[in-house]
């Protein structure tokens, strides 16, 4: 079993049975890209998470009601309009949006989810919408994922999705995502789809515990998005897998698009990969990862490759509660070579340099409070990203 990693591909190998794409430009902004709708032929258990976001959108709140019950069978996403702060209007169009397109699929209202994402405060153009909606129709949808990747992009510069064969059955997922990136649940928008059967307890748990590892370990910017979704689908028609070969498969495709999802941050040159091991517990060794991916001194250090430890040292000492990390136990590495408490020399600097030259730059540390460890990823911060965000309405 792997990956079939995605970037430089046309097509996808493996493609789960009974769902369909619809991809449309409907004017939300530009001509670009940006009405998605993918659905079953079959209704599908489903689990999701979201933004834990207090301004969250009604796209979010919406969505998290219609899928308590473990049931979809219909993914929208609007692209470049987020639908947050719109206020009852905002509300009502979202219940418009969703009650058209599950008119238009024959399916039930409370079977579709829906995801936006965008410009917030800003009312969706519903005319421009719902005369796209009017004209789905399920005989011109195909089964093109690719192009539902290069839909649900904003700011993204390449459109981000994988797949994988697990025993008789596909997986398949995309993403969006560049920045506002630092998630309290997932991250921006995050779509899996699978012809697996997998009972929605099983489904639900699993998916939360491998989005925890993957895109709850991801972080661009600090700021998390009021519009974040990620959800599954599996509609059981190519029969039982074996759940704990399933989970590896789905933990494989969402590490792999949460490394892509880093790497594409905006303005970003290089991915940075923090991990902390000999931690307590989990939790401490994610704050400490969190804080020393998030500084911008550090993530300036690096966009520069200066092997500026200290700034890695002053990043963990910010974890002020966290009473049990001592300066004198903890060890910090730029790759395999600990730069603190050993003495960097001046020929250790100049191989460092070449180093943080790289495209990825790995950063270790290790507490020495316990046993657990988790790794993060991030990005470094250019002076693009300041452009990027000081024009990004205009």
């Amino acid at each position: 079993m792997s990956v079939q990693l995605q970037g430089n591909t046309q097509s996808l190998q493996h493609i789960p049975q009974g769902f369909h794409c619809i991809v449309l430009n409907v004017g939300v902004k530009d001509n670009t890209k940006d009405f998605v709708c993918i659905f079953s032929d079959v209704q599908c258990n489903a689990a999701g998470v979201f933004t834990q976001s207090r301004f969250s959108g009604p796209s979010v709140t919406r969505s998290r009601e219609n899928i308590k019950n473990g049931r979809a069978q219909a993914i929208v996403a609007i692209s470049k309009n987020a639908n947050v702060a719109n206020g009852e209007q905002g509300e009502a169009d979202t219940r418009t949006i969703i009650d058209e397109v599950a008119n238009r699929l024959a399916i039930q209202s409370d079977d579709v989810l829906i995801g936006s994402t965008g410009v917030i405060g800003r009312p969706y153009p519903m005319d421009k919408i719902l005369a796209g909606v009017r004209t789905l129709s399920k005989a011109s949808a195909q089964s093109d994922f690719i192009n539902a990747a290069h839909g649900i992009m904003t700011t993204d510069t390449v459109p981000k999705y994988a797949s994988i064969q697990v025993g008789n059955a596909a997986l398949v997922g995309i993403v969006k995502g560049v920045g506002m990136i630092e998630p309290n649940m997932a991250t921006l928008l995050a779509f899996f789809f699978t012809d697996a059967a997998i009972e929605r307890d099983v489904l639900d748990a699993m998916f939360r515990r491998v989005i925890n590892k993957t895109l709850n370990c991801v972080s661009v910017d600090t700021d998390t998005s009021t519009s974040d979704t990620a959800t599954i689908l599996a509609n059981g028609l190519a029969g039982p897998v074996d759940n704990v070969a399933f989970e590896a498969a789905l933990l494989d495709i969402a590490l792999y698009l949460t490394k892509q999802i880093a790497r594409d941050g905006e303005g970003a040159t290089k991915l940075i990969e923090v991990h902390v091991d000999q931690a307590r517990d989990e939790r401490q060794a994610k704050k400490v990862a969190k804080v020393i991916v998030n500084s911008p001194l550090v993530k300036t250090a690096i966009h520069g490759a200066d092997p500026n430890w200290g700034r890695i040292a002053m990043a963990i000492g910010k974890c002020e509660d966290e009473l049990d990390i001592l300066p004198e136990r903890t060890i910090i590495r730029f790759g395999s070579t600990e730069v603190f408490p050993r003495k960097v020399s001046a020929s250790d600097l100049t191989q460092l340099e070449r180093l943080l030259m790289d495209d990825t730059v790995y950063i270790h540390v290790s507490l020495q409070t316990g046993d657990a460890e988790c790794t993060v990823w991030g990005c470094d911060l250019s002076a693009e990203y300041v452009k990027i965000n000081g024009e990004y309405t205009t």
